[in-house]
């Protein structure tokens, strides 16, 4: 780090991201500018999270003990008299995939994420919330014009976004077509939302008249999200989980979320042997990974002691570094309206959060300004069926933010969107960083693979023709693309703090 370094910031939006640099500039730590940005995305980025959103937030560094919060959608109580709705299902295409999302009154959650800015605030912060939640405000009261990465969003989502009243009204308030870039989105609703969780902490939304506006406009359309389940949400704290990889320490999400477990199994296989690991291997070790995610391993994720014994009867019982505590067009997880922002400050701390709407219910409530999650209707997250998740359990998630230490310093702070492509998109950062010596913006730029269903899909630079040699369905992109997630990441390198911002989804990184 260079002697006028506070700190660096890298997130999905420019404007994000701005607002955790001026928070690191004005003295705050990396939960204080994770916060301010994660407030401020809930303006500049409404389609990949918001009030009505979940997530987790990873924190490591000097004088914090390593710590998980757990803020994702819980499972709502299902009615089972006959009066609940059905999911709504509607198809969008990006690019080079196709899928089928779920949303309406049915596909909504328990919400986390007010939940976990006042918890997070509590525990590590150091600024006022109401002083990180002004400037979110004022960007909400105001508008933030469509740049190309959300426009994008808006564009392959129109469906979702004219699918009630309410949402229509803030995205095609003239009765036509969705906002398209440069045009301006404003929710003043959400602007006084905001305010409120900056005066009055989470109240509101779980116990208050915001919980009761949320509940009652869900319970007349058939949603399961009551004013006892909201009552009863709670962010949790966890013990990360830990896996050696080389000389590195990677701290990731632990259960009952499913992805860092994952991606923590995949780094343990290509730590099996000593140098870079082959494209083949990579795709093995992902390959290896997905053929896990069983029903029994689904199951397992909330059992006590779980991760441990996932890991030690995989890669053995001496888990190094490791402590207890041509297709058609892919069949995998949704778009990923998710967003992630990753923080070091000057004094080498680290908070890493990721949050993700779902792709969004299409549920916007009237005076809250909240357009509510469709983690209910995400296929990824109920590979048995829809509603099948006992209530208030929370659902078992592939986002992974994470941190590398090494040395017992924070060296890289990552996480990304994507879905099922999370996993995929952080073991080959992780790798172009460790094995590779890439600096973060070679390693978050550089061409990805993903494997699922038996085939892989390949971003341009990538050597198709060796997969294809050893018998691997290949589906080419054209370019990079959102597809392949959205990292953003931070990095200490030889004295210096550097970030990066995913390009295939707008990301930015900023200095402070």
């Amino acid at each position: 780090m260079t002697a006028s370094q506070r700190g660096v910031i890298a997130a999905g939006h420019p404007l994000t991201a701005a607002a955790g640099a001026r928070v690191l500039r004005e003295g705050g730590n990396a939960v204080d500018a994770a916060l301010g940005a994660m407030l401020a995305s809930f303006a500049a980025e409404p389609l990949l999270t918001g009030l009505g959103a979940g997530g987790y937030m990873l924190v490591a560094g000097p004088g914090w003990e390593p710590a998980l919060l757990d803020f994702f959608v819980e499972a709502p109580p299902r009615a089972t008299d006959g009066s609940a709705a059905e999911l709504r299902a509607i198809d969008v295409s990006f690019g080079d995939a196709a899928q089928v999302f779920h949303i309406g009154p049915a596909s909504c959650g328990v919400y986390g994420t007010p939940a976990g800015v006042c918890a997070a605030s509590a525990r590590w912060g150091s600024v006022p919330l109401a002083e990180l939640a002004a400037p979110a405000a004022g960007l909400a009261r105001t508008g933030v014009a469509l740049n190309r990465g959300q426009a994008y969003v808006a564009k392959i989502l129109a469906q979702l976004l004219r699918s009630s009243p309410e949402c229509a009204a803030l995205w095609a308030p003239t009765g036509g077509g969705v906002l398209q870039e440069g045009e301006v989105i404003r929710n003043p609703e959400l602007a006084l939302a905001l305010e409120r969780l900056g005066a009055e902490g989470a109240e509101p939304f779980y116990r208050g008249d915001i919980a009761a506006a949320v509940s009652d406009w869900l319970g007349e359309r058939g949603g399961s999200v009551t004013r006892e389940a909201l009552a009863g949400y709670h962010a949790q704290p966890r013990e990360p989980a830990r896996m050696g990889y080389r000389d590195r320490l990677l701290l990731t999400n632990p259960p009952p979320s499913a992805g860092g477990t994952l991606l923590a199994y995949a780094l343990g296989l290509l730590d099996r042997r000593p140098g870079p690991p082959t494209l083949a291997e990579i795709v093995a070790a992902m390959e290896s990974a997905q053929q896990e995610r069983t029903p029994a391993f689904l199951d397992g994720l909330v059992q006590e002691g779980f991760l441990e014994r996932f890991l030690a009867e995989r890669l053995g019982a001496a888990l190094p570094g490791h402590q207890a505590a041509g297709g058609a067009g892919p069949r995998t997880g949704g778009l990923g309206s998710t967003t992630h922002i990753s923080v070091l400050d000057g004094e080498g701390r680290a908070c890493s959060v990721t949050a993700t709407n779902g792709e969004g219910s299409g549920v916007v409530v009237p005076g809250t300004g909240i357009h509510l999650n469709n983690i209910m209707g995400e296929q990824d997250l109920n590979p048995e069926g829809f509603h099948r998740h006992p209530a208030g359990r929370r659902m078992p998630s592939m986002m992974a933010p994470s941190v590398v230490t090494r040395g017992g310093e924070v060296e890289l702070v990552l996480g990304s969107a994507g879905s099922n492509r999370i996993r995929s998109a952080l073991l080959q950062t992780v790798v172009g960083v460790v094995d590779h010596g890439l600096d973060a913006a070679a390693a978050v730029g550089a061409p990805r693979v993903h494997f699922e269903d038996d085939i892989v899909y390949a971003e341009p630079g990538i050597d198709t023709r060796t997969l294809a040699a050893a018998g691997r369905r290949i589906v080419a992109f054209h370019e990079l693309n959102l597809f392949f997630g959205g990292v953003q990441a931070v990095q200490r390198r030889d004295g210096k703090l550097l970030g990066a911002g995913d390009p295939r989804r707008g990301g930015v990184a900023v200095a402070a």
